[in-house]
């Protein structure tokens, strides 16, 4: 079965067909680095992730492209509301966001692109907008003239905003031609960082950064373009519009890849409801591969309902497969079968919740030879780190816990030792007694 992608363009599965043989384009929208990054980064960046390393594993030779945006609106408020620079801002998230992706497994982007870099290809394209008869000049910058794109909207199936639509920037001016027309370059305004060009001095809109950087690193025409369902209107739209304007190839994109939302207890995950988590705050209490685990069990496309119970569920059922793997037999011989399975799951858009149920069913069945082989196989797919021997850090608590119980063993004061093994296991962690005295384990 050849793989096939769900191309949001379409709204239909695609046999994958790159432009260029083996070689494979892919750029997915990265963060606006002006905080931590939160559980929806972890979702669409773990998917993503996953199904890269697939594309690698087939056989493909994939450059990953990702943009980091460090000019903002947004980067700029935080920057005043704490009284620093915004380069101090940028630093310090982009610095936090590495952390949070390095932790998580996400190591399959082969590139990591800032935005102001790429000051002179924004310019360019600004210009040639211009030349061509796409954009404009007001009060406050130069702008896209929708009016002149019958496209617009055949991505989203709409030319106006939605409710769940992420808006970096209000591009909000009574001077424009259309409601719809968004910013290409912002002309300086007192106290905001600006860079002096052919344009005036100004800094970039939202939109222009990414496909200025896609144009200088893969052509004005390439095969994959991901991001969150959010950021299909406008930002998606807008790529289009700029891109095939400029160049007037169509398409843009071949492939148009979109996950679903996270939402925190069938509620959608905002900050205005009190229910915003970041990656860290989850890493304190999980460890990396539960939080991978949980977003792989859900298809790429659809949403997930993140809640303690599903965090639970995940960890369990990742720390028993984790066990269950460390005791399989080392043989040198891969389950070719089994294998064929989780290809043809994975080779159906990406299926990883299909691929994910194959991979147990391996596991449990006991007649299956080269089991190890083929798990190994699955596993640099999904990241598990399944075979890996990590040390396990001991919380200072727990220890002190044991050393307490200990005492009271050779006290032989039982009942108080079976209460202070409760109390650690209560904590994630376990004691097993041996001859020659006591270790922790984490549950």
């Amino acid at each position: 079965m050849p793989l096939k992608i769900y191309n949001t363009l379409s709204k239909e599965k695609e046999t994958f067909k790159p432009l260029n043989k083996k070689k494979v384009n892919i750029f997915v929208c990265g963060p606006t680095v002006y905080n931590f990054a939160h559980l929806g980064h972890a979702k669409t960046y773990v998917q993503f992730d996953v199904a890269v390393k697939y594309l690698r594993y087939f056989g493909y030779d994939v450059f990953y492209l990702q943009n980091i945006t460090d000019i903002d609106d947004k980067i700029i408020k935080k920057a005043d509301s704490e009284g620093i620079g915004y380069k101090e801002v940028v630093e310090k998230y982009r610095r936090e966001y590495f952390k949070d992706m390095n932790s998580l497994g996400v190591d399959s982007v082969t590139k990591y692109a800032n935005a102001t870099d790429y000051i002179n290809e924004i310019v360019s394209q600004v210009e040639r907008l211009i030349q061509k008869g796409y954009a404009y000049k007001i009060s406050d910058g130069y702008y896209f003239d929708l009016s002149k794109d019958e496209d617009y909207g055949k991505l989203a199936g709409r030319t106006t905003l939605g409710a769940d639509d992420s808006v970096s920037r209000i591009d909000e001016n009574d001077e424009k031609k259309n409601s719809g027309d968004f910013c290409l370059w912002k002309f300086r305004k007192d106290n905001e960082p600006y860079w002096k060009t052919k344009l005036g001095e100004g800094r970039p809109g939202w939109h222009i950064e990414d496909t200025a950087i896609t144009e200088k690193e893969f052509g004005s025409q390439y095969d994959v373009h991901g991001g969150a369902t959010d950021l299909i209107f406008p930002h998606h739209e807008a790529e289009i519009a700029q891109m095939e304007s400029i160049s007037g190839k169509k398409p843009l994109v071949r492939y148009w890849m979109h996950t679903g939302f996270l939402k925190i207890n069938k509620e959608k995950m905002s900050k205005s409801l009190g229910n915003f988590s970041t990656i860290r705050d989850i890493l304190k209490n999980y460890s990396p591969e539960v939080l991978r685990y949980l977003f792989i069990s859900v298809h790429y496309r659809k949403p997930i309902d993140f809640s303690k119970e599903t965090l639970e569920n995940a960890k369990s059922s990742w720390v028993r497969l984790k066990n269950i793997c460390e005791n399989l037999e080392k043989d040198k011989k891969i389950n070719e079968k089994y294998l064929k399975e989780f290809e043809k799951s994975m080779n159906d858009d990406f299926n990883t919740s299909k691929a994910l149920q194959v991979l147990w069913k391996l596991v449990r069945d006991e007649k299956a030879k080269g089991k190890y082989g083929a798990i190994k196989k699955m596993d640099k797919v999904f990241g598990f780190r399944l075979f890996n021997k990590e040390k396990i850090e001991i919380p200072l608590k727990v220890r002190k816990l044991a050393e307490e119980r200990e005492k009271y063993r050779k006290e032989k004061n039982w009942t108080k030792s079976d209460e202070i093994r409760s109390k650690i296991k209560d904590l994630g962690y376990e004691i097993l007694d041996d001859k020659d005295g006591w270790e922790i384990k984490k549950v």
